[in-house]
């Protein structure tokens, strides 16, 4: 831009003169983040002429210079122009008109009509005032540049300005963006929602649906109110319109192409979600009221507000495929599960953008503020492994929170959703009582979400007409507000009259909507219009459906395959400069391949990743350190040590293969766990793991092994087959970093919920995973990995044994020992097995056989009992474990062991005293301990 262009820019803009303090303010915010400033000064700045030539390492000129600069353009543009005479006080007042707007676009949601019953105290924000900016009466019918406000031609009077940024910003949406740093986002934001003033001009068929929405949202829970009166629902009534906001989501997403949203929620509002969003039959659900079971295979089954549904739902765009994911009573950890399952349906359709799968998350207020698993969703929602193109999450604020509290318990901040500016995610506050308002934000959010990627937040404040539960008696501690919730109109009284007061809709037609919808509930049937039978869902569960644990398979790969994928995957490029300990294991690995070297632990993983991928099964690895290995074993991404860039020779095992993903997680256990376990239950086909760094860490997930892993089939039907490694084994690392806690796994199994392993080589590992996949059984399976068998000399398997073999769930007898002079059986899993089997070695007994047990649940009682077949005249069996006995396996399994030994025989143990603690911390006690176990076993005196 030369200077004459600058000064006819200047001269237009109103912002010569006596400006040059704004100008150097413009000047260094522009220094600091050039998208700091709007466009047109980001154009003026970027081509000001370079005051030191192009040498760049010239530091920058003195503002003051700058300063000099405009106002010299700005007195030569006076001295050569006749079109206006610049008035200095009048220039003054445009910068402070542009304040003005800015202030309104950042504070203008504290001035807000939010709440709809008027309770909320709030200061009103000096700024919003144009006295506060020096603007008076007498400057109101003067015209203004309105610079980047999207409203009008540019200039504007400012009384005009004044009502038009009221009307964005202080009515009944309050709009929270200018935390964003990206000025793009910031610009498109305002053009959505100032180009329009903050609202939608909507025909008569598009009001008369909202009303329609409103309409259902209050007649399904009238109609449960009166037909089971005391019965819990947890009403929506006081929200009612998170059901015309849902409806004009689904619209405004079937429209851009999506195909399928994932909806998670907590209780409140489920049940009317369900019937009037989902289609859930009304006879189904009253038939749940009335306490009928239906006979449909489930087991112990769960109540009304914990279910889930899915339906396809017609819009304009096409059918949309819903699900409304099933949910505990931990509210929030339904998040990343809901986010997992997305992320499967997105890979399983190549959306790499998103907008074919859209996650909902519906939140409450001091949900929302207080559980951590918020948090750790946020942060995921960027990354790599866990990125779905953005969520949109929805606040039902009932301002009371869970039971009787109000915000001043229940969070820090002044929105519940702060949380959501850690990953400046827009917030849009909404009044409740406007449908309009709520529509048209809603459909604002659809687009940001499609355009940017990036998650966005609708906070609909609202109320709660009735309890926590109906039961409940919310006056007792909330008087002031329950006393004007009583008077409070209804959302859809207010707006069917409003629609009949601007002749929209007829009384009568208002009328007939609510009798028609109360007809459809007594009928029983479907009552969304937009129901369809469900045809969009991507993935087949009938090969899945009905299968048993110990159902026959066949896995069996043949010996010359498995050395061509064996020399496939232990290949790098020469141009791939490996780090020298890494490039160790590689060549350690060329020789396994050729079978001069046995396998070890991560070769043999690796090849059973291998044989799924060339089988055009999906592998997916999430971990703090999968792709390396915690315990620096697995190395599936090689990293170039000249220039940093990877190689994963798992992506080079054929022409045509599986996907195979290898992640290095976000630091969270809870998220992630919960994250693949959502991905496992929408993807069946392929291998999920989620890996723990250390085995103990999964303490941090326990309400997902509790709530989801272990009982999802139980209580819903859903089946999993997500795998866990949890490294486990007393190597003297202390209390965090020995067990994984193998009794709590055993404690919640039941009903063949899920299947816990401790395989002891490579072979077994390499089974145990392809059979995972092979086998068309899908439920988690729970895996004690080991830490030092990676490397143990004697933790090694042949390429024979991979080939032929298969896992088996009990290894008897290793050594040539003569059944009839054992007088001594040892039951064991995992690492300790081979301390034993050593020192059994070195002391040179021949009457104590040692026996694996491999797969410790579902117990494999034919397979023991096959293996003691020599051992029917033994009267001593013994139970080793490394963990204390309050611990492990030991008060969990010991009845499955007296099963299986001969009668009359006796069973103890050997192993740590009870501890509070997993682990000693001492090395020199853990060294004792450990001695103590195998002397005892053994029976060394």
């Amino acid at each position: 831009m030369h200077q004459g262009i600058m000064k006819a820019w200047l001269e237009s803009s109103h912002l010569s003169g006596a400006n040059s303090a704004y100008v150097e303010e413009m000047y260094e915010a522009y220094q600091e983040d050039p998208s700091a400033v709007s466009d047109d000064w980001r154009a003026v700045f970027d081509n000001l002429p370079p005051v030191n030539g192009t040498d760049t390492s010239v530091p920058e000129p003195a503002h003051s210079k700058i300063r000099d600069y405009f106002r010299a353009l700005a007195s030569d543009s006076r001295t050569k122009t006749t079109s206006r005479v610049t008035d200095p006080d009048l220039d003054a007042k445009q910068v402070k008109v542009l304040q003005l707007i800015n202030a309104y676009r950042f504070r203008g949601h504290q001035n807000a009509n939010l709440d709809p019953l008027a309770l909320w105290k709030r200061d009103a924000v000096a700024e919003l005032d144009p006295a506060f900016h020096g603007l008076g009466a007498e400057d109101m019918d003067r015209e203004f540049n309105t610079g980047s406000f999207a409203y009008g031609n540019g200039t504007m009077k400012l009384r005009d300005l004044v009502k038009a940024l009221k009307a964005t910003y202080t009515e009944s949406i309050g709009a929270e963006y200018m935390h964003i740093t990206d000025t793009e986002e910031k610009r498109w934001i305002q053009h959505q929602i100032e180009s329009s003033l903050g609202k939608a001009a909507y025909s008569t068929a598009v009001k008369a649906r909202l009303l329609e929405g409103l309409n259902a949202a209050e007649g399904m829970e009238k109609y449960l109110g009166a037909k089971f009166p005391g019965a819990k629902r947890f009403s929506l009534e006081g929200g009612d319109s998170l059901v015309p906001m849902l409806r004009e989501i689904i619209y405004r997403a079937g429209e851009a192409g999506t195909k399928e949203i994932v909806i998670g929620m907590a209780h409140r509002g489920r049940l009317n979600v369900l019937v009037n969003i989902l289609g859930k039959r009304p006879a189904e659900l009253f038939d749940e009221f009335a306490g009928k079971h239906h006979e449909d295979g489930l087991g112990s089954g769960d109540v009304k507000y914990h279910q889930g549904f899915s339906s396809d739902f017609e819009t304009p765009g096409g059918n949309v495929h819903l699900a409304l994911a099933f949910n505990p009573s931990h509210l929030e950890i339904v998040n990343p599960v809901v986010m997992g399952s997305v992320r499967a349906r997105l890979d399983r359709r190549g959306s790499d953008d998103g907008l074919q799968v859209m996650p909902i998350t519906i939140h409450g207020d001091s949900a929302i503020a207080g559980q951590g698993i918020v948090q750790e969703t946020f942060n995921m929602s960027q990354t790599r492994a866990f990125k779905v193109g953005g969520s949109i999450r929805i606040v039902v604020n009932n301002q009371v929170g869970f039971t009787t509290s109000n915000h001043h318990d229940t969070r820090s901040t002044e929105y519940c959703t702060d949380i959501a500016k850690m990953v400046q995610a827009p917030i849009f506050h909404v009044n409740g009582d406007d449908p309009e308002a709520v529509a048209f934000i809603s459909q604002v959010a659809v687009d940001y979400r499609n355009t940017f990627k990036r998650d966005v937040v609708i906070e609909l404040v609202c109320y709660r007409r009735h309890g926590h539960n109906e039961a409940d008696e919310p006056s007792a501690t909330q008087p002031m507000m329950y006393t004007k919730i009583k008077k409070h109109p209804t959302t859809r009284k207010i707006y069917a009259d409003r629609l009949v007061e601007e002749k929209s809709l007829g009384a009568d037609d208002v009328t007939g909507l609510v009798n028609d919808y109360r007809d459809a509930l007594d009928k029983g049937d479907c009552v969304v219009k937009e129901w369809r039978p469900m045809t969009l869902h991507t993935v087949d569960w009938s090969p899945y459906l009905n299968r048993e644990w110990d159902e026959a398979y066949n896995g069996s790969i043949g010996l010359d395959h498995i050395k061509e994928l064996a020399a496939k995957i232990s290949y790098v490029p020469e141009t791939h400069k490996l780090h020298s300990r890494v490039e160790k294991i590689y060549t350690d690995r060329g020789a396994m391949a050729k079978g001069e070297k046995l396998l070890d632990w991560g070769f043999a993983e690796t090849l059973a990743y291998a044989t799924i991928l060339e089988d055009k099964k999906r592998v997916r690895i999430t971990g703090q350190d999968s792709g390396r290995g915690t315990f620096f074993h697995r190395h599936a991404v090689l990293h170039n040590q000249n220039d940093g860039t990877t190689y994963l020779p798992l992506r080079h095992v054929a022409d045509k293969e599986g996907p195979f993903d290898v992640n290095d997680s976000v630091l969270s256990e809870a998220s992630v766990l919960a994250f693949e376990y959502g991905y496992a239950t929408a993807e069946p086909a392929g291998l999920t793991i989620w890996e723990a760094q250390f085995g103990d860490f999964a303490n941090c997930a326990q309400v997902v092994i509790d709530q989801f892993l272990s009982s999802g089939e139980q209580k819903w039907g859903r089946l999993c087959g997500l795998t866990l490694l949890l490294p486990h084994g007393y190597e003297g690392q202390g209390p965090e970093h020995s067990s994984a806690r193998l009794e709590r796994f055993l404690q919640l199994c039941a009903n063949h919920n899920m299947q816990v392993c401790i395989p002891s080589t490579p072979a077994q590992v390499y089974h145990m995973l392809r059979r995972q996949v092979v086998r068309p059984m899908r439920r988690p399976l729970v895996v004690m990995s080991p830490k030092s068998l990676l490397r143990h000399p004697m933790a090694v398997s042949s390429l024979e044994e991979l080939a032929e073999g298969c896992f088996r769930n009990v290894i008897g007898e290793v050594d040539p020992l003569e059944p009839a002079k054992v007088d001594r059986v040892v039951f064991c899993s995992g690492k300790v097995y081979y301390d034993l089997l050593d020192r059994r070695r070195k002391e040179n007994i021949d009457n104590v056989a040692i026996v694996r047990v491999e797969q410790l649940y579902p117990f494999p009682h034919e397979e023991l009992e096959a293996v003691l077949a020599d051992y029917q005249h033994v009267k001593d069996f013994v139970w080793c474990q490394e963990e204390p006995q309050n611990q492990g396996a030991w008060y969990c399994s010991q009845h499955h062991f007296w099963t299986s030994i001969p009668k009359g025989a006796q069973l103890s143990y050997a192993g740590r005293e009870a501890s509070a603690a997993p682990a000693c911390g001492y090395p020199e006690l853990h060294t004792r301990q450990q001695e103590s176990l195998i002397v005892s076993a053994l029976n060394l005196k």
